[in-house]
Formats: structure tokens, sequence, C-alpha cells
């Protein structure tokens, strides 16, 4: 690829012997405290990845940790929504402060700047991944445990931006039955493969529902393919998420901290204890 070479690393995804890959890496604000950083990243929109991240989120602020949710969905933020936050972000003079959820995630995304959360970002990507870069180094993160960035779906710009710019423990990639889904969501894991950041585990959403007569899980969109995708990719921790309308009342109404029997928890401590390794 050495003829193909820019020289401009920032834009580029080519893993070349050249590259350093540290030398990419952006600092923090130098008041932030951030000790473990997961992407939740899928291959196409509309499968759940930010209910998928606002569950972990809220799984693990309840197991007792620091936690914090960066919504690097930019042009369609919805973390804030689930999580019952319609406040405006403040700063002072040392940087951008993230909203607090009633249940102590701290919060940043693009709906807590602007001042009406219906007024749309029409923006270029550039400015779409620099927004996204200042959340990393112009905001205070304080004391946080575990950050999980909810990225925008695809293998774009913010992704490319992400993997280049901050230190990710990990990546959970997020699904849904169908096999079309499925040869997507390979784009995105060989993306995570390319730029060398672990793929921790995969969530396939709307895997079944159950029959609320018999219990029986009847799978809507067919057979799931999940378990035979981890395999071959060599993802250790799968969960699968049922089509669920109170979990789905829940998000809608701002209550995603509160829902009984969050269904990632179990998957959560599996996700934990290979980045605490």
């Amino acid at each position: 690829m050495a003829d193909k070479c820019s020289h401009d690393c920032s834009s580029c995804g080519e893993s070349c012997s050249s590259r350093d890959k540290k030398s990419l890496l952006k600092s923090p604000h130098q008041f932030s405290d951030i000790k473990k950083v997961i992407a939740v990243v899928s291959g196409k929109g509309g499968v759940g990845k930010s209910m998928t991240c606002a569950l972990l989120a809220a799984a693990a602020q309840n197991k007792g940790n620091v936690t914090a949710v960066m919504d690097a969905d930019i042009t369609g933020p919805s973390v804030p929504k689930m999580f019952g936050v319609h406040e405006r972000a403040t700063g002072s003079e040392n940087g951008i402060l993230p909203v607090i959820s009633e249940g102590g995630v701290q919060i940043m995304s693009m709906n807590v700047l602007l001042e009406n959360e219906a007024e749309p970002v029409v923006w270029r990507g550039s400015l779409i991944s620099g927004t996204v870069l200042q959340f990393w180094t112009d905001v205070i993160w304080t004391g946080v445990d575990i950050m999980f960035i909810d990225m925008p779906p695809g293998t774009g710009d913010v992704p490319l931006t992400v993997f280049q710019s901050i230190p990710i423990d990990g990546v959970i990639v997020v699904t849904t039955p169908q096999d079309l889904v499925g040869m997507i969501v390979e784009k995105a894991v060989n993306m995570a493969q390319m730029m060398n950041v672990p793929i921790l585990g995969i969530v396939e959403n709307m895997s079944y529902i159950k029959c609320p007569d018999c219990g029986r899980k009847i799978s809507v969109f067919g057979d799931s393919s999940v378990d035979a995708l981890a395999l071959e990719h060599g993802i250790p921790a799968v969960a699968k998420l049922p089509i669920d309308p109170a979990l789905t009342k829940s998000a809608d109404g701002g209550n995603i901290e509160n829902i009984e029997n969050n269904p990632l928890c179990e998957f959560l401590d599996k996700i934990l204890g290979q980045i605490k390794k």
C-alpha cells in the first residue's frame, strides 16, 4: 500500500507497518478520569444499538460502577431521552460538564447541547467527527470506571475517528437475526479487527418474542445465527434480547435505569471480566 499512501494517518484505515497507533491517540480533558472505554457498534441502523448501550450503562451503574455514556451518534442522538435527561449541559472555565441522570450516569450528547431537542444536525462528516473528539477532549468526565460510547451505525468517519483517537478497551457488536444484517455486521467486526480493537461480545436484539400464554420463544425473524457468527470470529460473550414491549416503554419513557431484571446484567459481567484481566 506504500505507493497509495497519502501520509495522512488521521484519514486512513489501513493497518500499515509505518503507522504508530499510539501516536494518534488523544488525551482526555486534563481533569477527566476514565478507567475503561467500551464502544457499542452496529453495521447498520435500526438494530437497537443505542438501547443496548443504555441497558449496559444502567446495569454497570447499578452494580456500583461510576458509569458514563458518550453519545457519538451526533445526527441521531437518543441516549438522553432513554435516561430521562432533557436539561442542557453546562460548563465552567475549565471545560464542559456532562449531564447526570437520576441514577448517576454521566452523559454527553448532541441533544444536551441543542436549544431544541428536535433540531436536526445537518453537518458534514468532518465536523461531526470533530465534535465527537471534543466530547473526549473538552468534557470533564469525573471518576469514571466505565465509559460506553454509542457509535453511529456503519464504518465511516466517526468510528474511524473513535478507534484511532480514543483508547478503546473493547467493542460490543449489536445485530438482529436476519442473514442480511449478519452480513453487514461482519463489516463492523472486520473494521474492529483491522483497528486491533478486541471484540468483547455480540448482542442479538429482537432475537425472539415470548408467548404470554405458554412462555414459548418464537423466532419472529427466523432462526438465530448469532452463535455461529460469534464462533466464526472468536467472540467470547453472546446475549439474545427479546422483543419486549415493557422494555420499549421504559426507554421511551426515560426510565431505562429503573427497568426490572435488566436483560444484559449477566452479559455485562462477562464483558467486565474480560477487560479487568
